[in-house]
């Protein structure tokens, strides 16, 4: 068994293990025993489990996945090690989208959440691609960028708010990235999406490693560049964008997983993608569980959870990458 297989095997028992603490802690504790029963027979905790739990750890995983591969695309294609799709804007309009249309029609179904998201999403990465063409800046000038937009979006946000505050519950989630109230009907939604394009951004490894090399050697290998950079650069965005649209923005997951991704495994993507996604996976069930349990009944953002992580790693990241 090589070194690789052992690290995906225990990242999986340890989501596994994970899983499994969150499901029998929160505001009512409850033995593993009662957890697994009720998992397969029902009872008096069915509810809890099965129906409140069960689903939040569902979603906090998928979206942990869809973050962290998002991200490692997103650094890929535009050679940036700053960049992520929370600093670049891209969950800022994906939000900024879900919050008008659950303002506007707070009856919305949610089937509708990951397409209306994934226009606002598309919508913030063209303005980065312009002001990329336009411009050409430095990484380390781009990821501010990203930030600058992100400010703006969330101010935008907040003025909707201050427009409709007879509806300002309904879209409070996508400013702190929260998972309160998840429930089935929010992973139908957020499932066929991923299931298309996780495999999807796993096809595009290989092309993702000769691109690192430049794009000229890349093109002399057979890689359709523009093709991969539209390819790599939408699936980036629309995997964003749907997970933002089920919990809003859960901060630095995709700047986090893809470089703790790379400290264990090394470049290549085809290695990269598969511990990103666990790495993701593990990083915002964690948050969510630490959100359930630091004050219960009270419950934390899982987004505040992050940021407290991410932040000052963004920060180091900047003054390591501030010649780049």
């Amino acid at each position: 068994m090589t070194r690789y297989t052992q690290l995906l095997l225990s990242g999986f028992l340890l989501l596994f293990l994970l899983a499994c603490l969150s499901l029998a802690m929160g505001a009512e504790s409850l033995p593993i025993k009662t957890v697994l029963q009720t998992l397969i027979h029902g009872g008096d905790q069915d509810f809890i489990v099965n129906y409140y739990r069960l689903p939040r750890i569902l979603i906090a995983i998928l979206v942990g996945m869809g973050l962290a591969i998002s991200g490692v695309l997103t650094q890929g294609i535009i050679r940036n090690p700053l960049a992520s799709p929370d600093l670049m804007g891209i969950s800022g309009g994906a939000g900024l989208a879900a919050c008008t249309m659950l303002l506007i029609w707070p009856n919305i179904d949610n089937v509708w959440l990951p397409p209306i998201a994934l226009l606002g999403g598309f919508s913030a990465a063209l303005v980065i691609w312009l002001l990329n063409r336009w411009h050409n800046p430095s990484p380390a000038r781009l990821a501010l960028v990203g930030i600058a937009i992100s400010a703006f979006l969330s101010s935008c946000i907040n003025f909707l708010l201050i427009l409709h505050p007879v509806e300002v519950n309904s879209a409070m989630i996508w400013l702190t990235g929260s998972l309160w109230g998840r429930n089935w009907d929010y992973v139908w939604p957020l499932l066929p999406w991923l299931i298309v394009l996780v495999p999807f951004s796993f096809y595009l490894a290989w092309s993702l490693d000769l691109f690192a090399l430049g794009e000229d050697t890349a093109d002399a290998l057979g890689v359709d560049t523009k093709g991969l950079q539209i390819a790599a650069l939408l699936s980036a965005v629309a995997l964003a964008s749907v997970s933002v649209a089920v919990c809003g923005t859960i901060g630095f997951v995709g700047l986090l997983a893809p470089h703790l991704a790379r400290l264990l495994v090394g470049s290549r993507h085809k290695l990269v993608l598969p511990v990103a996604a666990l790495v993701g996976a593990l990083l915002v069930l964690s948050a969510d569980t630490l959100a359930r349990n630091l004050a219960p009944p009270l419950e934390l953002p899982a987004g505040v959870l992050t940021a407290i992580i991410g932040a000052p790693y963004f920060l180091f990241l900047l003054h390591r990458y501030k010649g780049y």
